[in-house]
């Protein structure tokens, strides 16, 4: 059993060494990415969309050129586990979902997915087991059109130093930083010298 070009004792391991532990949506999200690839045409460059920022962006990361970093991925809050591979240019591609209505056949993958038992009451062994089982089998695929322009991250732009904090920003933000005016997940800033 394969996962795109590594085997699934392969694709574990990277899951682990990328993840820091193995999770149940990354693994399905290694099927789906794999369905989707096997559903696109050689040679393509394409662009990725994941519906949810659980663990299946990892998942694109791992097994595709697609990163959050080189914009190649955009993550978009729908909430669902849906990975969408399409033709950079064209918008042509194909999205995976998780099918509800083909979980019924995995009752541990079923109360894990809709969070039927807590964490500590789910059998860990049978959950991995199922999902290998499983693969493909828990998916439907869909032919769609991507708008690429209503999901590729923004160019940054013109950049300007803040008047406030001296660094760099993008200024469609504003005459200063997005920081500096309030919109920060910091509640206190102190400066230390970097030390080598």
């Amino acid at each position: 059993m394969n996962i795109c070009t590594y085997s699934y004792e392969e694709f574990l391991h990277l899951v682990k060494s990328f993840h820091g532990t193995l999770a149940p949506g990354l693994l399905i999200g290694g099927f789906m990415v794999d369905l989707a690839m096997k559903n696109l045409p050689d040679g393509e460059l394409f662009d990725a969309i994941c519906e949810t920022p659980v663990c299946l962006p990892d998942a694109v990361q791992i097994l595709t050129p697609c990163t959050i970093g080189n914009g190649w991925l955009s993550v978009v809050p729908f909430g669902k586990f849906a990975v969408t591979l399409y033709e950079k240019y064209s918008g042509r591609g194909v999205r995976v979902y998780l099918d509800t209505e083909k979980l019924n056949n995995w009752p541990e993958i079923r109360d894990w997915y809709l969070k039927k038992k807590k964490k500590q009451d789910q059998d860990s062994e049978k959950l991995f087991g199922q999902i290998k089982e499983a693969g493909h089998g828990l998916l439907s695929l869909q032919k769609v059109q991507v708008e690429p322009e209503k999901v590729r991250r923004k160019k940054m732009g013109p950049v300007a130093v803040c008047p406030v904090c001296q660094e760099a920003y993008p200024t469609r933000d504003g005459d200063k930083c997005r920081s500096c005016q309030g919109d920060t997940p910091y509640s206190d800033i102190v400066s230390v010298s970097a030390s080598k």
